[in-house]
């Protein structure tokens, strides 16, 4: 239970400033416009649900994905861990916006529903930055020698990506509400945080994994 516990913090955590669920919300609400309520939480379910799908596939085959290319678990630690410490070096560095991801990618033609994957899902709720974070978490929870706490590790990654699809549902669905009792400041200054703690997790990744290849060398 730990285990899961553990990784369930980990993951969630790490992917949330990459999600940044009130960012993205703000690009949600200017995407879908003026609709009737109940087809924009119908939306904001269908878009909660395909991130959950989406993740939870490079949740489960990140692992089979690296051993295809011949990647070995330390490297992907000490990598991935670098590209989180920047992530969230960024998050922390940027200049203030309304949301995280640029709401151009949105533009183009055809009705809301064929555009609940791309780009309701993809890019603009979890784009490619959640990817990398995701396969690097899943090699991070391979790590166990262990079968049990293998999966143990992996159930608390898929509960944290479940989770954050619950987050994401509840924050598009009431988009509206949100925007109008948040003051951008309250919104910066919360990312601000999680994205510190986003760095501290990177670093913590890649000295996970620098210490794993100097056992290996010797």
């Amino acid at each position: 239970m730990v285990v899961v516990l553990k990784f369930f913090a980990l993951s969630y955590s790490a992917l949330f400033p990459v999600i940044n669920p009130l960012g993205s919300a703000l690009v949600f609400l200017t995407v879908v416009g003026s609709i009737p309520a109940d087809l924009f939480r119908y939306l904001a379910r269908k878009v909660a649900l395909s991130m959950v799908l989406f993740l939870l596939v490079f949740e489960a085959g990140g692992a089979a994905l690296l051993h295809f290319f011949g990647i070995s678990l330390p490297v992907v630690q000490l990598s991935g861990g670098f590209v989180l410490a920047a992530m969230g070096w960024r998050i922390l560095d940027q200049k203030e916006s309304a949301g995280g991801q640029d709401a151009s990618v949105a533009s183009g033609d055809g009705t809301l529903e064929a555009k609940i994957f791309y780009p309701l899902t993809f890019p603009i709720t979890a784009g490619p930055a959640c990817i990398v974070v995701t396969v690097t978490l899943s090699a991070h929870a391979s790590q166990h020698q262990e079968l049990l706490g293998n999966v143990l590790a992996h159930l608390g990654m898929a509960l944290a990506i479940v989770g954050l699809g619950v987050t994401i549902w509840v924050s598009y669905s009431y988009a509206s509400r949100i925007t109008q009792k948040l003051a951008p400041a309250t919104i910066q200054g919360i990312l601000r945080v999680v994205a510190f703690v986003l760095l501290c997790i990177g670093a913590q990744i890649a000295l996970n994994g620098l210490e794993a290849l100097k056992v290996v060398s010797k």
